[in-house]
Parts: C-alpha cells; sequence; structure tokens
C-alpha cells in the first residue's frame, strides 16, 4: 500500500510557486494564496499518515498470521507487505523532510 503523492506534490508546488511570488514582490495576500489549491493540507497529512500506519498495520498482522502457522499466509506475500509499509514509510519521512526544509526556507526569508 503506497500513499498517494499527487496531492503532496501540488501542495509542494504550490508553496514554492507562492514563495516565488512573495520574493518577487507579486503581492499577494496570505488569504488569496490560502484559497488557490482548494486542498486542505492538514486533511492530505494526515490522510498521507493513515494510509502508512494502515499498510504496517497489515504488514504487521500478516507477519504474527505467518508465524503462528495460518494456512492462507505465504512468505512471499509477508514479504511483499513488508517491503510496502517500509517503502511507505520512507516515501513519508522523506516528504517530511522536504516539509522540514521548505519551512526553514520559508523562515529564512528575508521580509
Amino acid at each position: 500500500m503506497a500513499i498517494d503523492t499527487g496531492q503532496l506534490d501540488s501542495m509542494l508546488a504550490e508553496l514554492r510557486s507562492v514563495s516565488a511570488v512573495t520574493s518577487a514582490g507579486g503581492g499577494k495576500s496570505a488569504a488569496t494564496a490560502d484559497t488557490v489549491g482548494g486542498t486542505d493540507f492538514s486533511q492530505a497529512l494526515k490522510s498521507a499518515i493513515d494510509q502508512v500506519s494502515q499498510a504496517q498495520k497489515s504488514a504487521q498482522q500478516m507477519t504474527q498470521d505467518f508465524a503462528s502457522g495460518g494456512d492462507n499466509v505465504n512468505l512471499q506475500d509477508v514479504m511483499m507487505n513488508l517491503q510496502k509499509a517500509s517503502l511507505s514509510f520512507q516515501q513519508m519521512v522523506q516528504v517530511r523532510n522536504k516539509l522540514v526544509t521548505a519551512y526553514n526556507n520559508i523562515m529564512n526569508m528575508q521580509v
């Protein structure tokens, strides 16, 4: 289960464009920049985190089922789910790192 990064990529692109307009002296207000995207950032972030959490729970449950000798669980499926959960988590960490970098860049801008 991979997280849908389309919304996060569009939000990062929007942050970059707002940053470019602000640094170029475009004069847009914060309220105008907030309504441009139409997507609630906190909801998109929460949804992505929930998807990663669900992938990890699913992989953990499948691992426990395999360890207890479940007949309908094979090793290949367990390994695939573990890798999907790991990749989803790594992707979430990378998005977090990009957001922290963007926040630091905004905070270091001269007004």
